[in-house]
C-alpha cells in the first residue's frame, strides 16, 4: 500500500464520470517516455514517433483488455500534442494517459550539454534554464493541454504520467561527463517536472502517476538498469527499455485505471506484440500530421569536433590524453559550481 500511496501521489484517483468507465477505448498520448522510446523495436508507420508495443499504453491495453488508440509520439512538446494527437479524443473515450513537458524544457538539449566536459559546456547554466522554464512557464500550457482534454474527451479517467529520475550519481559510461553533482541536479529537475505537472493534473482533476519511486534503484547504471544508458543508436538512450516499461511504467500506471486485470505477465505482452498490425491500422490517417513533429534526440559528446578543439585549446587539454580530458573537466565543473553557489548567495 505504501507503494501504491507513493506511485498515484498528487491527484489520486480522481474519477470521470461514471459512464465514461464502462466502455474499453484508452488513447494514449504523449512524448517518447510514453510511445517507447528505448525499446529498440518500433511500429513501421512511416513516421519517427518510436510507438512500441513493449512501450506500458500497449501493455497497459494488453492487460485490462482495452481498445488502444496509439497517439504519443517521440519528440512530442504540448503543442504537437494539441496540434497532432488531441483530434483522436471524444466523447467515446473512456481513458486517457499523457506524458508530455520534458521536451518542451528541453530534455534532449540539457543532456546532451550535461553529457559533455565542463571545459566544452555548462550544464549548471542549462539546468537553470530548464528548471526556470518548467516553474514559471510549463504550468500554464499544460492547464490549457488538460482542458483541451477534458473538453475533447469529458467522460474519460485521464492519468497523467510523470518522469522517472534517470541518474544513480554514478557514470559508468566511458563516453559521457556526468558529474555526481551534475546528476543529482538533473534528478532535481525531474522531481521539479514531476511535482509542477501534478499540481496541474490535480487542478484538472486529473490522476497524477508518479514513476519515481518504482524505478528506484533501476536507474542508468543500476544492476539492472531500466532506463538505457548511453546507447547505439544513440537515439534510444537516457529512455526506458522493455524492463523499464514492463516492470517500471506499467506496474505504476495499470492501478490508475482502476480495472481489473484479463491478462497477465507473458500472456498480456503477447498480446501488446499481436496488437501491431491494429495500431498501425488505426494511425494510418494520422501518419501525415505526424510526420510533422519533430524527435528530439540527444547527442553523444564528440571531441573531434572543431569547436571541441577550440575549447580544449583555450582550456589546456591535451585531446590526447583521456587524464587531461577528465582533470580539466573536474576542475572547470568545480569553478562553474563555485559561481553558481556565489549567485545563490
Amino acid at each position: 500500500m505504501a507503494t501504491l500511496t507513493g506511485i498515484l501521489g498528487g491527484a489520486g484517483l480522481a474519477g470521470p464520470p461514471s459512464a465514461g468507465a464502462a466502455g474499453t477505448a484508452y488513447v494514449a498520448l504523449g512524448d517518447s517516455y510514453s510511445s517507447g522510446t528505448g525499446t529498440r523495436a518500433y511500429l513501421e508507420d512511416g513516421t519517427s514517433c518510436q510507438r512500441s508495443v513493449y512501450a506500458y499504453p500497449a501493455l497497459d491495453a494488453a492487460s485490462l483488455g482495452l481498445s488502444l488508440t496509439f497517439r504519443a509520439c517521440s519528440g512530442a512538446t504540448v503543442a504537437d500534442v494539441t496540434s497532432t494527437q488531441l483530434s483522436a479524443l471524444s466523447t467515446s473515450t473512456s481513458y486517457v494517459t499523457i506524458s508530455v513537458g520534458g521536451n518542451d524544457a528541453g530534455f534532449a538539449s540539457v543532456l546532451t550539454t550535461c553529457a559533455q566536459p565542463s571545459w566544452l559546456s555548462n550544464c549548471n547554466a542549462a539546468v537553470d534554464k530548464a528548471q526556470a522554464f518548467v516553474g514559471s512557464t510549463l504550468p500554464s500550457r499544460l492547464t490549457t493541454l488538460y482542458g483541451s482534454i477534458r473538453a475533447k474527451a469529458p467522460n474519460a479517467r485521464v492519468v497523467v504520467v510523470g518522469y522517472p529520475r534517470i541518474f544513480n550519481g554514478d557514470d559508468c559510461s566511458a563516453l559521457t561527463w556526468f558529474s555526481a553533482s551534475e546528476e543529482s541536479r538533473l534528478n532535481a529537475t525531474a522531481d521539479l517536472l514531476n511535482a509542477r505537472t501534478a499540481t496541474a493534473a490535480a487542478a484538472a482533476g486529473f490522476t497524477f502517476v508518479n514513476p519515481t519511486s518504482v524505478f528506484t534503484g533501476h536507474a542508468v547504471c543500476d544492476s539492472p538498469e531500466w532506463i538505457n544508458n548511453l546507447s547505439f543508436p544513440v537515439s534510444e538512450s537516457f529512455h526506458p527499455n522493455r524492463s523499464g516499461h514492463a516492470s517500471g511504467y506499467a506496474v505504476a500506471t495499470r492501478p490508475a485505471f482502476g480495472l481489473g486485470l484479463t491478462r497477465t505477465g507473458s500472456d498480456a505482452v503477447r498480446a501488446a506484440v499481436a496488437s501491431g498490425p491494429a495500431l498501425v491500422e488505426g494511425n494510418a490517417r494520422w501518419a501525415a500530421v505526424d510526420r510533422t513533429v519533430t524527435p528530439e534526440r540527444f547527442v553523444a559528446p564528440d571531441l573531434t569536433t572543431p569547436a571541441a578543439r577550440a575549447a580544449a585549446a583555450r582550456a589546456g587539454v591535451d585531446l590526447g590524453s583521456r587524464a587531461s580530458i577528465d582533470r580539466v573537466d573536474r576542475q572547470v565543473q568545480a569553478q562553474q559550481d563555485a559561481v553558481r553557489s556565489a549567485s545563490l548567495r
